[in-house]
Order: structure tokens, then sequence, then C-alpha cells
């Protein structure tokens, strides 16, 4: 549940930069390139805060 919680914050945030970036004037290429970086990121982010300690 909470990996979910922190993919959907991370949307919203990605969103919002996404937003941001295009009324700046960036071309949409570069938002895709971005967002698609960032949402990378942002999984490889929450999977390693999200994974169970291993029991040793």
């Amino acid at each position: 549940m909470s990996f979910a919680l922190y993919m959907i914050g991370f949307v919203i945030f990605l969103g919002g930069l996404a937003w941001g970036a295009s009324v700046a004037g960036v071309p949409s290429l570069y938002i895709g390139i971005g967002a698609l970086v960032l949402l990378g990121i942002g999984i490889f982010s929450a999977v390693g805060r999200t994974r169970s300690k291993d029991p040793s």
C-alpha cells in the first residue's frame, strides 16, 4: 500500500513539473523525455523505500 501512495504522490509531482514546463514553453518532446526519466527514477526510489528488509 505504501508503494502505491508513494507512486501517486510522485505522479502528481511529475504532472506539476510537466505542466510548469509546458507553460514555460519547453517543447513537448523534451517534456516527454524528462517525464519518462523521472518516472523511472521514481519507480526505483519507491521500490527501494518500500521494500521490506531481509530478516537475518
